[in-house]
């Protein structure tokens, strides 16, 4: 019997694909499904994602078909059709696209067939319905439809041009500051990088895209059908990368860049040399509070597939605390296991974290209470203590009846507005230790 998942961390696929045309500039979606499909995701995915909004045409702004029993009964392809053209009409945009629900996947819509013959409209139709699987897999469907349909073919290479992706909007609360910080960090390199949904691109960088010479996917499980359609239909190779958090790891990552475009490593050293400067001269003004009053901490972390690797690892190499646990809150196959458990181990501190793999929001307490030992009237007795938590806001409640400080860093995060903070790179590093640190003297 399968189990029951308690309080998701994700939302269906044409939640994931609504969230990245929230992201693309002036794309409109056609939402072909029953009332309420489009406005349910907005509730959940707008709040969790740190309250992002609507965008230029979403939220109650959708187009929806709203599909009813009539249309169900006798097929809602007609309906479609009017949607696509009266949205045109009303909705100025440089691109439409028609995804899907579950209810008319079920009586068989043909909607690629309808967008295809609505003629003198850029329009496009992906198949999203929650079972093709949950916002990850909406988010990779879409960005593979642009990659074999949008993206322009040429056999032209940008030299040291790059496209990035992995980074999924609204699943990720802080993706558009990690795009830039990523594109700042690459450009230390000589590395143009193409982030499709970052600060001043629009649908241009989609439509070039397919001049890059390297693609960077910054995840071990997302985006492998939108990396493989890259490679075979405009012939661009990819590598995949961790998320990268803090001077160490972001290190690791430039290297690894820079081996694949051939880029020289003295001018990758050099870079990072400048970068190291600026960095510990910040990390230097915490050194003596941090020994003083004892900044030291258990960290625990529950977080998705992005996140629980690279946040473990900074607490350990970075801040100098114990990485006790991290739960990886993705539905991750046995492949993205083996993938993600590379990634928990040689961390430079000696130290590894309990890893488990769970989307059920309530596990984290049984795995906790289970990794430490009870006091069952020892005479000397170590608690597991002090502990900062850092996951989203469904580990709120156990954390404050332990008295553990929390910090919300992954999907969903509504205790938190985010404009443009980032995580991802040497900058992002610098902010997550503020943020750790400010959580412990926050009250003195």
């Amino acid at each position: 019997m399968s189990a029951i998942v308690d309080r998701p961390r994700y939302v269906c696929a044409l939640g994931g694909a609504l969230a990245l045309m929230r992201a693309m500039h002036r794309t409109i979606p056609i939402v072909h499904a029953g009332a309420g499909c489009a406005y349910n995701y907005y509730i959940g995915g707008n709040a969790g994602a740190g309250y992002w909004g609507g965008g230029y045409c979403g939220a109650v702004s959708t187009p929806s078909t709203n599909v009813s029993e009539k249309e169900i009964i006798f097929g809602g392809e007609g309906r479609l059709e009017e949607q696509i053209l009266t949205t045109a009409e009303l909705i100025d945009g440089d691109l439409y696209i028609v995804i899907s629900g579950c209810q008319v996947e079920m009586i068989g819509d043909d909607i690629r067939t309808v967008a295809d013959n609505v003629e003198g409209l850029p329009v496009l139709a992906v198949q999203t319905p929650s079972f093709k699987g949950n916002s990850q897999q909406g988010y990779d469907l879409l960005l593979e439809k642009l990659a074999r349909k949008f993206v322009a073919k040429t056999g032209a290479r940008r030299e040291k041009a790059v496209n990035v992706f992995g980074v999924i909007p609204g699943n990720d609360p802080f993706y558009k500051g990690n795009l830039k910080e990523i594109k700042r960090v690459l450009a230390l390199i000589g590395v143009d990088a193409n982030t499709f949904i970052g600060e001043g691109e629009n649908l241009d960088s989609f439509r070039n895209a397919g001049s890059a010479e390297l693609n960077i996917v910054l995840s071990d499980v997302y985006a492998p059908l939108a990396a493989e359609a890259f490679k075979e239909i405009h012939n661009i190779p990819y590598i995949r990368e961790q998320f990268p958090i803090g001077f160490f790891q972001t290190e690791r990552f430039l290297h690894s860049v820079g081996r694949a475009l051939a880029i020289d490593e003295a001018l990758v050293n050099k870079a990072i040399k400048t970068e190291e400067e600026i960095y510990f001269d910040y990390f230097e003004r915490i050194a003596d509070i941090y020994n003083d009053i004892e900044l030291q901490r258990y960290g625990v972390v529950a977080a998705d597939s992005n996140y629980a690797p690279a946040v473990s690892n900074f607490i350990s190499d970075e801040l100098g605390w114990v990485p006790h646990l991290t739960m990886v809150t993705d539905p991750v196959t046995e492949e993205n296991k083996a993938a993600l458990d590379r990634r928990f181990k040689n961390y430079a501190s000696g130290l590894e974290p309990r890893v488990y793999y769970d989307t059920n929001a309530s596990a984290l307490r049984h795995y906790l209470t289970g990794s430490w030992e009870r006091n069952r009237n020892h005479v000397y007795y170590e608690p597991l203590s002090p502990v900062v938590i850092f996951g989203s806001v469904y580990e709120r409640d156990y954390a404050e009846e332990l008295g553990f400080p929390l910090l919300s860093i992954s999907f969903p995060v509504t205790n938190r507005v985010v404009f443009n903070k980032a995580y991802a790179g040497f900058n992002g590093g610098l902010a997550l230790a503020e943020d750790s640190f400010g959580l412990l003297v926050a009250a003195r």
